[in-house]
């Protein structure tokens, strides 16, 4: 698997696609929530990038693949 950079927005748009919710938000910094899976605390600004060793990072807490995006 190969991650590229992502804009923040479109990477939480894809974690929420795939089943985590916005539990809280206080300024740039949520926290997602789901079933199974501890929280997620997601500290992007929506226009930032997100490099590929952060989306690795991302990915193993959340279960997100290079496909999701």
């Amino acid at each position: 698997m190969e991650w590229r950079a992502a804009k923040a927005a479109e990477v939480l748009r894809a974690l929420v696609r795939s089943g985590w919710n916005i539990k809280r938000q206080r300024g740039s910094h949520r926290i997602l929530s789901k079933s199974g899976w501890p929280d997620l605390t997601f500290a992007f600004h929506d226009r930032g990038e997100i490099g590929p060793r952060m989306l690795a990072r991302i990915a193993k807490h959340s279960g997100l693949t290079p496909d999701d995006l």
